[in-house]
């Protein structure tokens, strides 16, 4: 950590990127200038934004300042937990498998399926009428 006073991590998922700097500190993480717990009010997306410190026992020693935009609540808690675990595989390359086993490094790469010529959605084909 004397090296360098920060280190930056780019997560994405859906169509929200998260752009995330981590530096030591108390464990605050900051979401676009408010903490994470009034951005995002679901247990399950403030679980999915703590998992990378969970999962490598950092709880409390980094401050993270997130940038977010593009996407949903749940894009986003997915773009921060890869841009955070991307961080701190930065900050620390004996993190690296312990992320990658709990496939926090992985980029999920499921999006929305693009719209079909003569289907009313991705797959949704008109109604059949046969007379």
């Amino acid at each position: 950590m004397d090296k360098q006073s920060y280190f930056y991590g780019t997560g994405r998922r859906k169509t929200a990127v998260a752009r995330v700097k981590l530096t030591a500190g108390n464990g605050a993480i900051i979401v676009n200038g408010t903490p994470y717990e009034e951005r995002f009010s679901s247990l399950e997306h403030q679980r999915a934004i703590a998992q990378p410190f969970l999962a490598t026992e950092t709880t409390g020693k980094y401050n993270a300042v997130i940038k977010v935009e593009g996407g949903g609540v749940t894009g986003q808690s997915g773009a921060i937990s890869h841009g955070i675990s991307r961080a701190l595989v930065r900050a620390d390359e004996r993190f690296k498998p312990i992320l990658r086993q709990s496939g926090l490094l992985t980029r999920d790469a499921r999006a929305k399926e693009r719209k079909k010529p003569g289907l009313k959605r991705a797959r949704k084909a008109p109604q059949y009428t046969k007379r």
